[in-house]
């Protein structure tokens, strides 16, 4: 039942749309723009650089919320670190899959960072490593390749190589069987990331992924 609660905190606060609600600010639907989604790519690159910034942000701070309110919520259990990854799971299906929007939502990186961040402090000063480690393989493969989606995809399956090492490490201070259920979870995570990217894979094989700072195509 703890799980299920935890997956329903994430959903709910994985539902605030922040690039839609944005660009419907600017009396434009992201979701008929550019690649037409929702995230923070489509809105960096229909809506400009603010618009991009302000969806990361959102994006990240809704991950930031729901793993707070498990995080006191469950402040007394001895699986902590599990209960809050599977918030950070609803928010990521509540980003992805909004069902008041025709369960047509974003791909997952922004609320990625934002489970980076919080759980970069379950083992203070080490786990810190994973924000720069995470960013630069996020940076790294943009920066040489220009493609977003590629840097998105490294930096994500980075994210889950760095969460097994913290657990087998003893850093999330849970049992085994915790422990392999979070790494579960985040497999699982990290393979929606990568199917919700396969539009992008099918391009980048064929040559024609938009890549960041050129002319986006329709």
């Amino acid at each position: 039942m703890e799980r299920l609660i935890c997956l329903a905190v994430g959903y709910v606060c994985g539902l605030l749309q922040t690039g839609y609600l944005i660009g419907e600010m600017s009396h434009v639907d992201i979701r008929k723009k550019g690649s037409g989604n929702a995230g923070t790519t489509n809105a960096l690159r229909v809506l400009g650089w603010k618009a991009g910034l302000l969806t990361f942000a959102g994006d990240v701070l809704k991950c930031v919320a729901a793993f707070l309110i498990v995080y006191y919520m469950y402040r007394g259990s001895d699986c902590r670190p599990l209960l809050t990854m599977y918030a950070g799971a609803g928010v990521t299906l509540g980003h992805n899959f909004p069902f008041y929007m025709g369960f047509k939502g974003g791909k997952g990186i922004a609320v990625m960072a934002g489970l980076v961040l919080v759980n970069s402090f379950w083992h203070l000063p080490s786990s810190l490593l994973m924000i720069p480690v995470t960013l630069a393989c996020f940076l790294v493969p943009v920066l040489i390749t220009r493609y977003i989606s590629v840097g998105s995809l490294a930096a994500y399956t980075v994210f889950l190589i760095e969460m097994i090492i913290i657990g087998q490490l003893g850093w999330l201070d849970m049992e085994a069987g915790f422990r392999y259920e979070l790494y579960v979870i985040l497999f699982l995570l990290t393979a929606l990331a990568w199917y919700r990217h396969r539009a992008n894979l099918g391009r980048l094989l064929k040559g024609t992924e938009n890549k960041f700072g050129a002319k986006k195509k329709e």
